[in-house]
């Protein structure tokens, strides 16, 4: 039988030592300062000896967290989180930590009488910390009894957290201006919350085994119901200032600030996510000034922005069936707004495969594509703990360890969504209702394919794009595009080495001069995770350019079992499934451990511009809140699938006619 998470055998994930930290204080200044003066010196020592190899075939799938709140973050602060940076890193990186009891009791409801101990179930390779940068680190003020923010009309206001809070310090953000945001300003001053995630993101690397990355998270919202967030990932030990949302709402002058970093000699980056929350926003046609995208915007998106989060807790961004209509897989974990009411659907412009149609349509008009994005998966999780299996998941913002945190009883009922007519969900002031918590997912992780476990070296993989996303499974996922691959290329030993140095990895654009050879071949392989499920199938989705519009196919290119796809129909068998649903356990005596395909365009043409991406398949595993109700012997919810096949998704391959 699989169980995803028990064990850790992939020679890509280093275990780490199971070191236990203690109880912390809850203002996490002085702890984050500790811990940088006990690893700093290892970090240095390391530095020099951190070089990446000049061979590409040598390089190997590495899993992070590229998204993550602690109580840093004002609304994290509001939900009842402690959990500091430095040890969301240690806990991310495999190590216990101890949650205060607060937290614990506020988040699971559960009743504890101190400090309770949660590790995570396989330790992460890299992690960064995104923090909201928006009023950071100002609520752990309130920690401090007789602080000055303690004092202030909206610090008591604020000071019991729960939903009032939530929304009484969103509401300074989104206002801009005022006695509120002076004084939220002045305690995030006081909080020094910048420093605070430098040096706990400083103190936890250690090149080789461990990489961690100064970031933040620019939180804009520039109406209800449009969320244009995006995490800002640094290649440096130090940034300046974070630019925030207070500042600006227009993605246009955080590029700007982007830019002005550069020149300091930092490399940086920004990951829009939660495209599906956008309101149509994030692959809109215009720019925030509302006129239609021009090259100069097109390109400073394209330098800014080169990747996209495809999946996380929020929901997933790759498509939607009332916009992939002939996708059988479309309509995976979707979730199109947090409150009801609070917009109209609006699913063009939300999605990530209707981004790469539009960004060929705006390449052909202008001249340049702004949403030529990689891919990458994270958690969005607000307790400090990131999980990406689905037994570790609790619904809304919680990561846990289930053997010490898994909610019971009656937080238990509400995860599961069945306390809604108690009016146990959280309501706005104005009376809109969270939607249904069963529409949260499991958390995502990204992939890179890097040579090394260093901040350079999956930089480099991260701004070169060779990455793939995963709904939280350790699938390992590679695609190469090329127009000299031989069918039988990866039937002989090196054929990565031969597939780099004939053709182009995921995150690529194939030379245009080689159309005249007639149509590309990809590459496609894929392996299980070590402790999971088998997979299903592999597929390429091709996205080409129509006139003034797009066009999109599925293509199954390898599937387990001996299965073929009906020409008739289109479509293959289904795989099957193996899930017991009074266990929540699956066995795999359905689907492959190794996917491999040399798959040739059949549809190809050398004079129209395409995208081309993989998507990968589990066998059906169960959702988190099958295990949750089945923890809890509670009956598994209708109104939620009770398996689900989780995924991965590659980074494209972009074609680009020749011109003339």
């Amino acid at each position: 039988m699989a169980h995803r998470g028990l064990l850790i055998t992939t020679t890509a994930l280093v275990a780490l030592g199971g070191a236990t930290v203690a109880a912390v204080a809850f203002w996490p200044h002085a702890q984050a300062r500790a811990g940088a003066e006990h690893r700093a010196p290892t970090v240095l020592a390391h530095a020099s000896a951190a070089a990446a190899t000049s061979d590409p075939a040598d390089r190997r799938a590495f899993f992070g967290e590229l998204h993550l709140h602690t109580v840093m973050s004002f609304d994290a602060w509001t939900f009842g989180t402690k959990v500091t940076p430095d040890q969301a890193y240690k806990f991310a990186r495999g190590e216990t930590v101890m949650v205060p009891a607060f937290q614990v009791a506020k988040e699971q409801g559960l009743k504890v009488s101190g400090p309770v101990p949660a590790k995570r179930a396989w330790p992460l390779d890299f992690t960064a910390v995104t923090d909201h940068s928006e009023f950071l680190g100002a609520m752990t003020q309130l920690d401090i009894p007789g602080s000055a923010f303690s004092k202030t009309t909206i610090g008591k206001e604020v000071s019991g957290g729960g939903q009032g809070a939530f929304f009484r310090a969103g509401a300074a953000l989104r206002g801009g201006e005022g006695q509120d945001v002076a004084d939220m300003k002045a305690a995030a001053q006081a909080a020094d919350g910048w420093n605070v995630e430098m040096q706990a993101a400083n103190a936890n690397y250690e090149p080789g085994k461990f990489t961690t990355f100064v970031a933040y998270e620019w939180t804009a919202s520039p109406g209800q119901g449009i969320h244009m967030h995006r995490n800002v990932i640094f290649d440096s030990d130090h940034a300046p200032n974070p630019f925030t949302a207070v500042d600006s709402n227009h993605p246009e002058d955080l590029w700007k600030y982007l830019d002005s970093v550069r020149k300091q000699g930092i490399q940086v980056l920004a990951i829009p996510h939660n495209a599906n929350l956008s309101d149509g926003h994030d692959f809109d046609w215009n720019m925030s000034n509302g006129r239609p995208i021009d090259e100069a915007y097109a390109q400073e998106q394209a330098l800014n922005e080169p990747l996209v989060e495809i999946t996380q807790t929020k929901g997933t961004s790759d498509t939607a069936p009332e916009l992939s209509p002939n996708d059988e897989f479309a309509n995976f974990e979707i979730m199109d707004r947090i409150y009801k009411g609070e917009t109209q659907t609006k699913w063009h412009g939300s999605f990530v495969r209707e981004g790469y149609g539009r960004g060929l349509v705006i390449q052909s008009q202008v001249g340049a594509n702004p949403f030529k994005m990689g891919v990458t998966g994270g958690s969005d999780i607000h307790n400090g703990l990131t999980v990406s299996d689905e037994n570790a998941f609790a619904g809304r913002i919680s990561g846990l360890d289930r053997k010490t945190m898994l909610p019971t009883g009656q937080a238990a009922r509400i995860a599961l969504g069945m306390n809604e007519a108690e009016g146990e969900v959280r309501v706005r002031p104005n009376g809109q209702a969270e939607n249904n918590p069963l529409q949260f997912v499991g958390a995502g992780i990204t992939g890179v394919w890097a040579e090394q476990n260093t901040r350079e070296s999956i930089f480099a993989a991260l701004k070169r794009k060779e990455t793939f996303a995963t709904t939280g499974t350790r699938i390992r996922v590679r695609m190469f595009g090329g127009w000299d691959f031989a069918p039988g290329i990866t039937a002989k030993p090196g054929w990565v080495k031969t597939a780099y140095a004939k053709g182009v990895p995921q995150g690529s654009d194939l030379p245009a001069a080689g159309a005249s050879k007639g149509a590309p071949r990809f590459i496609l392989q894929a392996m299980k995770d070590p402790d999971g499920a088998n997979l299903d199938r592999a597929q390429i989705i091709k996205v080409w350019l129509d006139g003034k519009t797009y066009k999109e196919k599925v293509f199954d290119v390898a599937l387990s079992g001996g299965r073929k796809v009906d020409p008739k129909t289109g479509k293959a068998p289904v795989v099957g499934n193996t899930v017991d649903l009074t266990t929540g356990l699956v066995k795999n005596t359905i689907g492959a451990a190794t996917l491999t395909a040399v798959w040739k365009d059949p549809t190809f043409n050398p004079k129209v511009a395409a995208v081309y991406y993989a998507r990968v398949l589990e066998i059906p595993t169960a959702r988190w809140t099958t295990h949750l109700a089945i923890a809890n012997h509670l009956p598994i919810p209708k109104a939620a699938p009770a398996t689900i096949q989780e995924r991965a998704w590659t980074s494209p391959i972009w074609f680009t006619p020749p011109k003339g």
